[in-house]
């Protein structure tokens, strides 16, 4: 078996049984990235000294007969929004980008808990700002399948690192879509778990109502894998629910009976590409030939969903990006007259021209004469939108709908249309509104060769059924099978 492109459980079965070590597995995916990340832009920090030294020691625990942990020897990718102890986190912004933290995600520390390899820190928009990874103030992130097309965004490094055999298995954050998009652009799994489900100690935060961090991999089975190996209660968030972990690797291939998908009318509507409505409704005869029951929904608020984000999360951006303010740590100012001067040029020059857009949107909604009328009036709209989430699991277990409106649009298509890129993730907004997980698999692909995602929604906390969900279509269908070569 090959080691680049295995999925999650095949390399753990290679090491389990003693025909791979974690060292020869990490340094086939290091030497993948030094061959051809520099076309591709996945990584902004890869340390192949430390990968290797963690791969020795956890090759060592299993040799001596210890414990090993879930994810036992794997290379993990890890997006630039997470704290590593030690390791640059600079959120792909000139900001942070001498930024080393003290102390470790909560997710991070749960990663090396489980003998996972962090094999490197991948690209990003700029602070998640973003639909398609050109916002990073490094460099783009190309799509693996077509290196014209962007990955989507903002995790489009995370996306790109699994799709082009750089990791079996990476983490994402996912705040209006950011890790079911650009899986779908990118054919790989993706999943947003319900909020509170994974803790957010050590995300650096764009807006902390909906930001969420979830799992990417080739397949659902190495997607359930890296969810059961994050997830859990912590007390240093407070939204972080205090809950047991289901075996979400063990239950994952049970199929489930009397399935019941929604379908919404409001997701199939002009602007939605042909070829991807034809592989969303190709993908639900799949479910009916397993015996799924396929039911007309209503989302009537759907509509709102859009202009209810672009108010809500500037707002809490506004708020979490005051720090920056070049007196407590990141980029500051060399040259500047007095205090005032100095905050305005050290964000002036630190934050690039999409934060910049969403700080002054935020700002905007938030001041005085102004909030009542966008952000409360938005915050109201959310609980409306969630309310129809609500009543529609009242009839069905899942809802399945496009992943976005296109394939991959190609690089610099939208980076002066700002409401054409926002419109990207017109399909995943509500998710992060309702606080409901979500997961992108793979469902096809265009005449052009681009990956098309299927997204399935659930209820809050049916993470396990919604994982049992997708698996069930993976078993049948070979989309996420295929595999990027160069």
């Amino acid at each position: 078996m090959s080691i680049i492109g295995a999925t999650a459980s095949e390399l753990l079965g290679l090491m389990e049984r003693g025909e791979a070590t974690s060292v020869e597995i990490t340094t086939a995916f290091l030497d993948e990235i030094q061959a051809h990340d520099e076309k591709v832009g996945t990584y902004v920090h890869v340390d192949r000294e430390s990968a290797l030294a963690q791969a020795t020691e956890i090759d060592q625990k299993r040799s001596d007969g210890q414990e090993i942990g879930k994810l036992g020897g794997l290379p993990v990718a890890v997006k630039d929004v997470l704290c590593t102890e030690g390791v640059p986190t600079t959120c792909s912004s000139r900001m942070l980008e001498n930024f080393v933290p003290p102390y470790d995600a909560h997710v991070s520390t749960l990663l090396k808990d489980a003998d996972a390899v962090l094999i490197g820190k991948t690209n990003m928009d700029e602070f998640a700002m973003g639909s398609s990874c050109e916002n990073s103030a490094f460099k783009p992130t190309r799509n693996p399948w077509n290196l014209e097309h962007a990955p989507g965004g903002s995790s489009g490094g995370s996306a790109a690192a699994v799709a082009a055999n750089m990791a079996p298995i990476s983490i994402g954050s996912d705040t209006g879509g950011s890790i079911r998009q650009p899986a779908g652009f990118c054919g790989i799994v993706g999943m947003k778990p319900t909020y509170g489900r994974v803790s957010r100690y050590g995300l650096v935060a764009y807006a902390s109502s909906l930001d969420q961090l979830g799992p990417m991999a080739n397949d659902v089975h190495g997607a359930a894998l890296l969810l059961e190996a994050i997830a859990g209660h912590d007390p240093r968030d407070a939204t972080c629910i205090n809950a047991g972990v289901p075996a979400y690797s063990e239950t994952v291939d049970q199929p489930l009976e009397g399935l019941r998908i929604g379908v919404a009318a409001e997701h199939f509507v002009e602007g939605l590409d042909s070829e991807v409505e034809a592989a969303v409704k190709q993908s639900l005869d799949v479910y009916r030939s397993l015996g799924a029951e396929v039911k007309d929904i209503t989302l009537p608020h759907s509509k709102y969903a859009v202009a209810t984000y672009y108010l809500i999360a500037p707002s809490e951006a506004s708020s979490n990006l005051a720090r920056y303010d070049g007196v407590h740590y990141g980029h500051r100012a060399e040259e500047f007259e007095d205090m005032v001067d100095m905050y305005t040029r050290t964000r002036g020059e630190g934050f690039g021209a999409e934060v910049k857009r969403r700080v002054m949107l935020g700002s905007y909604a938030l001041s005085e004469g102004y909030y009542d009328a966008y952000y409360v009036k938005a915050l109201k709209v959310r609980r409306l939108i969630r309310n129809d989430f609500d009543a529609a699991f009242e009839d069905v277990d899942v809802i399945a709908s496009p992943i976005a409106p296109s394939t991959a649009f190609k690089l610099g298509a939208l980076t002066d249309d700002p409401l054409a890129m926002y419109l990207s993730d017109i399909y995943t907004i509500s998710a992060n509104l309702a606080g409901i997980p979500g997961i992108s698999i793979p469902a096809g692909f265009s005449e052009a060769g681009l990956p098309i995602g299927l997204q399935l929604l659930a209820a809050p906390f049916q993470e396990e059924q919604l994982l049992r969900a997708a698996r069930m279509f993976e078993r049948e269908t070979d989309w996420h099978k295929r595999r990027v070569s160069f």
